[in-house]
């Protein structure tokens, strides 16, 4: 009778223990939905006019961009330097580059825009030199390379990451798989095609509620987290991969040199030595995912010297809106030699893919 009692006394508070979770986990996915809220209210600009000053705005040219963010005087100026004919003013002291310089990579055919943008400090996301401008700029880069003092450990990368985590930047993230949709009317939608582990229909409808949203469709088709559903709420949030490049490697031991490069989107280099940078535009290649592709008019052989930059998974219809506008309604078909065909040269529609290095000749109607 005792050990039944025991047994009981033990189920009864095993059932607490998961109602204090259950209860616990609600409370955290209604705080992180108000602190979402009241944090993207903080940060929202003034209305009232802004002093003049320097602008920090630069025209998107070439083929991708690529922000440099990181602490000053970890070495971006000395990078854009050595990686483009730019000349951005490289010193000890901090804070050397007050402005957005721009710069450009040649490689692969490619013209890669580089932007060396000013120090972030800790506090930028509030506006601390002039950090919202180069958090605004670097929001509109396709690859962000956060160059970090290989001598510092891990502290600067984990403070870069809460700024640029706290207005809206995913690094190295893909956008949640969830369907939302806000309705007229009609209540809450509420369904999922996989098991959810993170959040119940009860937590979604609290989030909402706390948005004042009261009709919507929603379909979770991956177990995201609550954090990831309020970051589909507000539909600002912008999703880029980023390259850790640690820099001055040359004055830190092999062991740690060896720990560094083995992190996950991590490369190793050394501005004041030259060291790996050519690996580094490499995987800058990888990030970008772009492909080159080539032309080739009737009876003559391909154009080899000019290359049209796509992205990765773009189709032949692409290739025809990047030559001129109307081609693809006069388009007829194509002839592709290269590894997207099955053979060389195969004829393809508008639908089909190409690949990197392919060559393609367009016939019109």
């Amino acid at each position: 009778m005792e050990q039944l009692g025991a047994a009981l006394c033990l189920a009864v508070v095993k059932i607490c223990w998961v109602c204090v979770i259950a209860a616990t986990e609600y409370h955290l996915g209604l705080l992180k939905a108000k602190l979402a809220k009241y944090r993207a209210q903080l940060l929202e600009p003034s209305k009232s006019p802004a002093a003049k000053g320097e602008g920090f705005d630069v025209m998107k040219s070439g083929d991708a961009r690529v922000a440099l963010i990181g602490f000053p005087s970890v070495g971006k100026s000395t990078f854009l330097s050595l990686m483009t004919s730019t000349a951005s003013e490289a010193a000890s002291y901090e804070f050397t580059t007050l402005t957005c310089i721009p710069g450009v990579i040649e490689y692969k055919g490619a013209n890669i825009q580089l932007l060396d943008l000013p120090g972030i400090i800790e506090g930028a996301a509030q506006g601390k030199g002039r950090g919202r401008q180069v958090i605004a700029v670097a929001r509109t880069a396709d690859v962000v390379i956060m160059m970090l003092d290989a001598t510092k450990g891990e502290v600067q990368r984990a403070l870069l990451e809460k700024e640029l985590e706290s207005v809206g930047i995913r690094l190295n993230k893909s956008k949640p798989n969830i369907y939302f949709k806000p309705k007229k009317g009609g209540g809450i939608s509420f369904n999922s095609t996989v098991t959810l582990t993170q959040c119940s229909e009860k937590l979604v409808q609290l989030i909402l509620h706390e948005y004042k949203i009261f009709n919507a469709e929603v379909l979770f088709r991956e177990d995201c987290s609550p954090d990831e559903f309020i970051d589909v709420i507000v539909g600002n949030r912008v999703y880029m991969p980023c390259l850790y490049v640690y820099n001055k490697i040359d004055q830190i031991s092999m062991e740690e040199v060896d720990r560094l490069a083995r992190r996950p989107h991590s490369v190793v280099i050394s501005c004041g030595m030259k060291l790996n940078l050519d690996y580094l535009l490499e995987k800058l290649w990888e990030y970008l995912a772009l492909t080159c592709i080539y032309t080739k008019k009737r009876g003559q052989r391909p154009d080899f010297t000019d290359a049209i930059i796509l992205r990765k998974g773009a189709s032949v219809e692409h290739v025809c809106h990047r030559i001129h506008r109307s081609l693809a309604s006069q388009f007829k078909y194509a002839l592709v030699w290269g590894t997207s065909t099955k053979y060389s040269p195969q004829r393809v529609g508008l639908t089909h893919m190409m690949e990197h290095e392919d060559v393609i000749q367009i016939v019109k109607k």
